[in-house]
């Protein structure tokens, strides 16, 4: 007789968890975790045959408002469902949600290839192209954010304006702050450790309120799952404690905006090809032609690490955000901070995105662009900048806005080689769309300016 077919782990958990449900998700545009529960049959289903999701994911904004001017979805198509295959190697359980299992999705296109505009799958194009040149992509992300005591009903009530920071003080680094509802920080660590979002380190931050968060280091699909899963999570987890957790890049121009580092480092799988010990610097070849590469061209992915308005209100002279394409030894004033010391630890961090980015395209950004300078075998054609850009006077900063960035990101070949032209005309319609909704906007500070005076 024919053996029965071993079911795979995760399918197998499912099954003897005793749950009557699966959640599932998938990212829209904008980074936001879109998902349902699954009946554990439907699941049990999907796992074969995919499941059918709503293409409006990919055809509104964040406020689901449809858009009007793009042309892989929207009303011209009816916005059927497109097909999503579960990615059974996410399995995970929610602890903050009785425990039911979890998984990420991927979309997939009608002949079972990679739909064009899926973020994840967006940076599983990028990943392959490095399994082509032989690396492996390893990353790691931080956050900063804001936390508040808020719940949706008090801060709709507010409209808006005057939330509530949930401590005072500008206290980086503090432990008395730690102390400071502290049920929600051990939260934090301990449910997102079982949740497979290892945490290396939590702490207070400059400004009232914030925490910084660094997520363990992995390959970079894991990294990126884990970065989205991470600000869904601390949401979550946050309602329980009525906080309110925002990762927008600037919610105040008086205090420092929030990043959303990335680390980075290339492996052949069993070491890190950005160390080489004969290099004073401690960094190889290819480490310097992944930097040149950013250097040169990451401004043509902007979009992707500086996706909304308020970005770029992050972009300040004089606070920690750098405005420049510049790199340094162990320097936080740069763009990119090279990191060189041990085999293990050598890596680079790219300080350019704020915390309000979709973790799969600003990962796929940054990759992507490093990654060109590895195929191009560019050079380092500048010296390492000193302090606060010093040697760094004649380089041009960064656009102020995103209708600036994102002309440029349609407009690149860089862009276009690595993500496609689908990619590109679809999202730099979504943030075309974005900044025609800030132009109608009328906002308190053109109120404060001119409602009475003028």
């Amino acid at each position: 007789m024919p053996k029965k077919s071993k079911l795979h782990p995760a399918l197998e958990a499912v099954k003897k968890s005793g749950s009557g449900k699966v959640k599932v998700a998938v990212s829209d545009i904008d980074g936001v975790l879109r998902g349902k529960y699954l009946h554990v049959d439907k699941f049990a289903g999907a796992v074969e045959g995919g499941f059918g999701f709503c293409d409006v994911v990919f055809g509104w904004d964040a406020h689901d408002v449809c858009y009007d001017n793009t042309q892989v979805t929207g009303w011209q198509h009816g916005f059927p469902d497109a097909l999503a295959r579960i990615d059974l190697a996410t399995a995970r359980r929610v602890p903050w949600d009785a425990d039911v299992p979890f998984f990420l999705a991927d979309f997939v296109d009608a002949d079972g290839g990679p739909y064009p505009v899926c973020p994840r799958q967006t940076l599983k194009r990028v990943l392959a192209r490095a399994a082509k040149l032989g690396v492996v992509p390893m990353a790691g992300m931080e956050f900063e954010w804001f936390n508040f005591a808020e719940t949706p009903a008090s801060w709709a009530a507010k409209r808006g304006v005057g939330p509530t920071n949930l401590t005072p003080g500008m206290f980086g680094y503090s432990l008395l702050r730690m102390a400071d509802h502290a049920e929600f920080f051990r939260a934090l660590m301990d449910e997102m450790a079982a949740f497979r979002v290892p945490i290396e380190g939590l702490h207070t931050e400059t400004g009232p309120g914030v925490y910084e968060v660094a997520i363990a280091f992995s390959e970079a699909l894991e990294a990126a799952d884990r970065s989205i899963l991470f600000k869904t999570g601390a949401k979550e987890i946050g309602k329980r404690f009525s906080i309110m957790p925002s990762f927008m890049a600037k919610w105040s121009q008086s205090y420092p905006g929030c990043s959303g580092h990335i680390h980075q480092s290339l492996s052949d799988g069993t070491k890190n090809l950005f160390f080489d010990p004969r290099s004073p610097r401690k960094m190889s070849k290819l480490f310097e032609s992944y930097l040149a590469g950013q250097v040169a061209c990451l401004m043509e992915f902007a979009p992707m690490f500086w996706p909304t308005i308020n970005s770029y209100k992050r972009l300040v002279d004089g606070f920690w955000a750098p405005v420049k394409p510049t790199w340094g030894m162990d320097n936080r004033t740069a763009s990119f901070r090279v990191i060189a010391g041990s085999p293990k630890a050598t890596r680079l961090e790219t300080r350019c995105p704020g915390a309000d980015v979709n973790p799969y395209l600003a990962m796929a950004a940054v990759i992507a662009a490093g990654l060109h300078g590895v195929e191009r075998g560019l050079e380092l054609t500048a010296p390492p900048i000193t302090g606060t850009n010093q040697g760094a006077e004649h380089i041009p900063r960064a656009p102020r806005t995103l209708i600036e960035t994102t002309r440029a990101f349609r407009e690149s070949a860089i862009a276009r080689d690595w993500l496609g032209d689908t990619f590109v005309d679809h999202f730099a319609a979504t943030r075309e769309w974005e900044w025609r909704q800030w132009l109608d906007g009328v906002t308190d500070w053109e109120l404060k300016r001119y409602f009475e005076i003028i």
